[in-house]
This record gives C-alpha cells, sequence and structure tokens, in this order.
C-alpha cells in the first residue's frame, strides 16, 4: 500500500467522492490537510461564520445529491456549526462535518479550545465518529461518507488535531468498493394490498415529498395522479415536489399552505404520501381545515422505515425509494385495468384553488400604512419572478418568509430550499450561497426578513468575494413580527423585544460591494429584481413592508392566555382587562 501521511489520505477521499469545495473558516487545527487543497483539486470556500459553511453545505447538497463538506478549528469553530449541523439533520441532508479536536495527549486538561465536540453533536446527526488512530483517518472518512448517504443526514468526524500528521500506508479505494446507493421497492407483496385500496378509491389525494424531489420522478408521480384522478399537494415546504403548471397541482400544505389542497384532502378517502415522513408541524390542522381525517386511509412510501406511520396511522406502508416505489405501483395499476377520467378531479381542483386564490387576494389588498408595502403584495411579485425565471428560492422562517409558502409555485424539482422544521432564522441568505455554487447559472433569490437578515448579512461580502451573484429579498418591517403577533393575541400588545431598527439595509449592501435597492412599490419590485438578475451581482433588494400586516401565529397549540399570582404582575394579566 501507498505511503502517505493521514491529511493525504483524507485528502485522497475527499477526491475520490468527487469532492470539489470545503467550507469553512482557516484554522490552524487543520492546516495540515488545508495545505494540501490546491493541488487535489479542491477550492476552498472562506466564510464569515461557520454557521453559513453549513447552511451552504446544505443546500448544495439538497440540490446536487451530493454530500457537502466542512470543516473548523477545534471548540469554538466547530460548535458555531450546531444549528446548521441541526437543520440539515432535520432535512435528512447529507453533510460532513469534519471536527478536530485538541490533541490526543492533552484531552481532559481543559486546553486551550477544548470541547468535547463529538458528544455535542450526537444528538443532531446520523453518526458521530471519532479517528481513533492515525492510521485510520481515512477509513473513518469513507465510514462517513457511507452513514451519511446510506443514513440521508450529517456525519461528524472528529480528529485529534495531532492525527493529520504522521505516516501511514493506506489503499485508496473507489467510492463502489465501500458504499451502495440505497434503493429498490421494500417488500413487493405490500404492492398487492397498497394496489387494492388504491384502485376502490373514490376521492384520493396524492401528497408529493422530498422523496419525490430527490429521486427526480415527478414524472412517474404526475401519471400516476392521472391514472388515479387524483389532486396533488405539495408536503409542507417541498413546493417543488410537483409542477404548478400540471393541472392537478393543488397547492402545498401546512403553515400558510394551499386551502385548496387542505380541503381536498379533508374531502379524501385515501391519501397516497410518496416520499414524505409526514412530519408533525407539517401536518397540523390548519385554519380549521383538519386535512388528514381519521376516515380517510394513508398509503404512505418513505425510504426510512421509522418514518413510516409515525405521525399518522396507516392502512399500508411501502419502505422503498419514491421512484422505484411509484413506478411499481403504476405497473401494476395499469395491469389492474386502473384508468380514470381526470377531468372531473381536474375541474374540482381549479374551483378550490379559485376560491383560495380569492381569500389570500382579500388580505393582501388590506390598507396599508404610507410609503409600505403589504408583505404579501411584495410575495406575489418575488414569487411570480421566481416561477418565470425557474429560479432557486430559499427561505428563511419569520412572518414574512412563511407567508411565502401560500405564492412560491414552480416548474421543476430542486428549486424550493427551506429551513423546514428545525426552523432557524438566518438560513435563506446562507442557503442561496450554496444554491448558487450548485447552480451558477441560475437566478437564486433569498426571501429574509429583516430579524433574519441581521443574522445574514455579514455575508455579504463572501457573496462578492467569490462572485456568487444571490439575490437576497429583506422584508423591512421594523420587528420580529411572527413573535409580535404572539404578543398581540396573548400578551395584550406588550411588546418586549419585538422591535428591530436598521438605517439602511440597501446601502449596508452597497458598502460591502453588493448592489442594493430599495422599493415599496410592486413596479419598483420588479424593476429591482428583473435589473439584479440582469447584472448578476450579488444584491440586495431591502423592500419597505407594513410590520402591522401580521400572519396568524404559528403555534397556537403551543401558546395560552397569561396568568398572574404575584400583585405586582396583576395587571400584566389578560383577564386583569376583560373585567
Amino acid at each position: 500500500m501507498p505511503r502517505m501521511t493521514p491529511s493525504e489520505a483524507m485528502a485522497e477521499v475527499l477526491v475520490e467522492e468527487g469532492i470539489t469545495h470545503v467550507a469553512g473558516i482557516l484554522g490552524s487545527a487543520y492546516m495540515d490537510l488545508l495545505d494540501l487543497f490546491p493541488a487535489a483539486g479542491i477550492d476552498f470556500i472562506s466564510v464569515r461564520h461557520e454557521q453559513t459553511a453549513g447552511h451552504m453545505e446544505d443546500a448544495y447538497g439538497r440540490i446536487t445529491g451530493k454530500a457537502g463538506v466542512v470543516i473548523g478549528q477545534n471548540g469554538p469553530g466547530i460548535t458555531n456549526y450546531v444549528t446548521a449541523v441541526a437543520t440539515a439533520n432535520m432535512a435528512h441532508t447529507p453533510l460532513i462535518v469534519i471536527s478536530p479536536s485538541a490533541g490526543s495527549a492533552s484531552v481532559g486538561w481543559d486546553g486551550f479550545q477544548e470541547c468535547d465536540t463529538w458528544d455535542i453533536f450526537k444528538p443532531i446527526t446520523k453518526l458521530s465518529l471519532r479517528v481513533p488512530h492515525p492510521s485510520r483517518a481515512g477509513d473513518v472518512l469513507r465510514t462517513a461518507f457511507r452513514a451519511a448517504y446510506a443514513l440521508h443526514g450529517p456525519v461528524l468526524v472528529d480528529i485529534p488535531r495531532d492525527y493529520f500528521y504522521g505516516e501511514i500506508n493506506e489503499e485508496i479505494l473507489k467510492p463502489s468498493q465501500y458504499r451502495v446507493t440505497p434503493g429498490g421497492i421494500g417488500n413487493p407483496e405490500i404492492f398487492d394490498q397498497a394496489v387494492e385500496v388504491l384502485k376502490n378509491a373514490k376521492n384520493p389525494v396524492i401528497v408529493s415529498g422530498r422523496g419525490v424531489v430527490d429521486d427526480e420522478c415527478i414524472p412517474d408521480v404526475a401519471k400516476l395522479a392521472e391514472l388515479l384522478a387524483a389532486p396533488v399537494a405539495c408536503s409542507y415546504l417541498h413546493n417543488d415536489a410537483f409542477p404548478a403548471d400540471n393541472p392537478l397541482w393543488a397547492g402545498p400544505i401546512g403553515y400558510m399552505g394551499s386551502h385548496a389542497a387542505m380541503r381536498l384532502m379533508e374531502q379524501a378517502d385515501v391519501i397516497l404520501a410518496i416520499g414524505s415522513r409526514l412530519s408533525y408541524f407539517g401536518t397540523l390542522p390548519q385554519d380549521g381545515i383538519n386535512y388528514f381525517p381519521k376516515s380517510a386511509k394513508i398509503v404512505q412510501i418513505d425510504i426510512n422505515p421509522m418514518n413510516i406511520a409515525r405521525t399518522h396511522p396507516i392502512t399500508v406502508g411501502i419502505c422503498g425509494t419514491a421512484k422505484a416505489s411509484t413506478a411499481e405501483l403504476l405497473r401494476r395499476l395499469t395491469e389492474a385495468g386502473v384508468k380514470r377520467d381526470t377531468q372531473a378531479a381536474v375541474n374540482k381542483v381549479k374551483a378550490e384553488l379559485a376560491a383560495w386564490r380569492k381569500e389570500i387576494d382579500a388580505i393582501a389588498n388590506e390598507p396599508t400604512q404610507e410609503g409600505r408595502m403589504h408583505p404579501r403584495k411584495a410575495l406575489e411579485v418575488v414569487a411570480d419572478f421566481i416561477y418565470n425565471t425557474d429560479a432557486i428560492a430559499t427561505t428563511d422562517i419569520g412572518n414574512t418568509s412563511s407567508t411565502a409558502n401560500s405564492y412560491l409555485r414552480f416548474k421543476h424539482a430542486k428549486r424550493d430550499i427551506a429551513t423546514l422544521t428545525f426552523g432557524n432564522t438566518g438560513f435563506a441568505y446562507q442557503a442561496g450561497l450554496g444554491a448558487q455554487l450548485a447552480c451558477p447559472d441560475k437566478n437564486v433569490v433569498a426571501i429574509v426578513g429583516d430579524g433574519a437578515w441581521g443574522m445574514s448579512l455579514f455575508e455579504v461580502p463572501t457573496a462578492c468575494q467569490f462572485k456568487l451573484p444571490v439575490i437576497a429579498t429583506v422584508y423591512n418591517n421594523g420587528a420580529w413580527c411572527a413573535e409580535k403577533k404572539n404578543q398581540i393575541d396573548f400578551y395584550n400588545n406588550r411588546f418586549v423585544g419585538a422591535d428591530i431598527w436598521s438605517k439602511s439595509y440597501a446601502k449596508i449592501a452597497e458598502a460591502m460591494g453588493a448592489d442594493g435597492y430599495t422599493v415599496n412599490n410592486q413596479a419598483d419590485l420588479k424593476n429591482a429584481l428583473e435589473t439584479a438578475a440582469k447584472k448578476r451581482n450579488p444584491a440586495v433588494i431591502e423592500i419597505m413592508t407594513d410590520g402591522t400586516r401580521l400572519a396568524p401565529p404559528f403555534r397556537r397549540d403551543a401558546l395560552a392566555l397569561p396568568t398572574r399570582y404575584l400583585p405586582k404582575y396583576e395587571k400584566l394579566d389578560k383577564k386583569y382587562f376583560e373585567k
């Protein structure tokens, strides 16, 4: 076997895995490995905060299907990855975190930048690995890639900083020699049960999820929908899981989702969930619509058996990939002679969509403060631009960003990159940088509230340095509006910590090297988007929106009217004001 250093072994594993870039911040702990990157053909994307690197590689992985790789200084550099890794973990995105730790001889002495990052990351990764000896560096990194792809999530590789050095004998393996791509349809006999349920369905509805996006099997889902005459709803924050120009598209479910999709599901006797874990938050009743009625039979397809029936009792569970399972269902249903007229279903979808559009148009046309746009009016323009230019959208969490779920439509998969159910602020712009790395020729539009933008704007110089022309649409409403809505509904308009101030986000962006635009009407916003797309420079479009136009609370089930007992707080009790 060839003689090399552990750093060289790790670099060669990255090369064989097709890794062309690694993201992070320069640190002495891994400098020996970093020094090899140029000769290995690996670019180093240097960010301003490690969390950004994690979100970048999360988005990169979702779009390309390839595991992203991040690295950082032992201790504080690695702990800065916690939020991003937890997000990728709940998003089921393969991600490799190379985590240098304190030198092996000094572990346990509370040395400089020592931290037990291995234990910190265990609950938020699919696997946390340790390099037990310098000779195992390449092997453990290979295991990390194997686990990241097999388990669909992030894997941490903890390596003492002195283990990058030394002399070892290492055989360089091809990925095909140590990992396989998960696939297949699971138990074929289960499909007989699924076909029987679907064949007898009177009002079937399909829920298309992340697995459909990852497996690139939307055409088969569309054929299945036509065969069954079934409207198709997109799972929560996966609005790209079915094309909006298909007449059976009913829109997304979940918070601020399509009432059309949810009403159709409420009436369904069979729900076919393809490539979806049917997450708890993503399937909660919304606006009085319980769209997972107990009377409906559920056929659920997921690659992970632990996700099947996790949140909703099922009639049939299929453990398999979305692509293979959908193709098998198509074959069997066709052989069974199932072929329905879709026109009635198309007409029903059309009517429900029209009713829902009328609802949200009425909200968008509410009066606003002078010089301020209704946030929905802004989202109308941004969503149309994204749809018409086939752009990638990245969304944050928050009042306006979450309302985008009502507006974002896509013609193709791998266009909707959301923070998903980890729900952290400061995701969209950083993810946008990773999306732009994955698709350098596409428009990438980040939808960011001013609260989340405060956690993002420091990466504008990164976009400029690496020529990543992400268009950030920043909704300046002057507050943490999602939480402000809670203070209105539950705390009698007592606003503590809700206000946000900035002189001009557009001018800050210009000072950092990007193009800045400030707009307060639809025409100017449309023009700014088109100009930014044409110039292909990093851009920040500051949209002056009305902070009094608020969406409903995220979690009505998680809040209650307050009760106070101490006399000094009695007047804060909402019941006091109702006497």
